[in-house]
């Protein structure tokens, strides 16, 4: 366990803010988004779906003094795959958004990048191991 610094709690619910919205929105509103993106539908509920879950985690990590470093570690590394992933998504073929779903992805991807970087500079400058 790491005591965590103001920073990384504030970095951590900008997160879970963040990918609530987005939970929100394309769980309750994929048949909305999709023609709008020219995504698929399904993917766009699915991925909310899975924010869902993310959100949760990331929301009671944040509200904690002090958590486990592997569990921020794993965020930060889901944030940092998330990223690559959503401009690989672009580059794949395997969808073909209009310029609009080109856009939205390419800011959730960087949104979701500074996030990870502000994660992880939030996790150093949290305090060192602490009793459980």
């Amino acid at each position: 366990m790491i005591i965590t610094s103001p920073f990384l709690r504030r970095a951590l619910i900008a997160d879970a803010i963040f990918s609530g919205l987005g939970a929100v929105g394309m769980t309750l509103d994929a048949g909305t988004l999709a023609p709008l993106f020219n995504l698929p539908e399904g993917l766009l509920r699915e991925t909310g779906l899975i924010l869902i879950a993310y959100t949760a985690l990331v929301g009671w990590l944040g509200s904690r003094p002090s958590v486990p470093r592997p569990l921020v570690t794993v965020v930060i590394a889901i944030n940092a795959v998330w990223t690559v992933a959503s401009i690989a998504l672009l580059f794949s073929g395997a969808v073909s958004p209009n310029p609009l779903g080109e856009v939205a992805i390419v800011a959730q991807a960087i949104a979701t990048g500074v996030l990870a970087e502000l994660q992880y500079i939030g996790l150093r400058r949290s305090a060192g191991a602490v009793a459980a």
